[in-house]
């Protein structure tokens, strides 16, 4: 009996999770109005629109309701709103074409920024600290020998 109770439950569990999980794959307004930007010129999704009475929006969301109520899917809606309104309508632009630079520049930028940080920061390392040249080889023996003479009769420095 346990068993069987232990099936029955599994099963049920099962079947409200795939029911959910359809529910969710549905789309609704509030999610492809996320996905949307208004046209109204507020540059905010149809969503956070900040106009009360905001004719686009109303407009919009009525068209997004009907393509629901057609049975269209996420993607399919999305398509329609950019065929009727063109592409600035979505909230980002498609990964293909020119608007995939949209996609690119931005890494390109950050790696470009972190090159040009690490060469700067190179440059102002301190450089190691080098030995004088000026050794007692270097220096010409008619003048040392000349200080040499002159600190004997001055008396400084030289012990005899």
């Amino acid at each position: 009996m346990p068993a069987k109770l232990c099936r029955i439950f599994v099963v049920s569990a099962l079947l409200a999770g795939s029911a959910a999980l359809a529910a969710a794959n549905k789309p609704t307004v509030e999610s492809i109005g996320d996905q949307v930007m208004c046209l109204c010129g507020c540059v905010a999704n149809l969503n956070h629109c900040p106009h009360v009475q905001c004719s686009e929006k109303e407009e919009m969301r009525a068209f997004i309701a009907k393509e629901i109520a057609a049975g269209k899917d996420e993607k399919s809606i999305l398509q329609a709103m950019a065929i009727r309104y063109g592409v600035q309508v979505l909230a980002s632009p498609p990964a293909k074409g020119f608007d995939l630079t949209v996609w690119i520049l931005p890494g390109l930028g950050l790696a470009a920024g972190l090159a040009l940080v690490v060469l700067i920061a190179r440059r102002w390392r301190i450089p190691a600290a080098t030995p004088s040249t000026g050794t007692a080889a270097s220096v010409d023996p008619k003048l040392l020998a000349a200080m040499e003479e002159e600190m004997k009769q001055s008396g400084l420095g030289v012990r005899d």
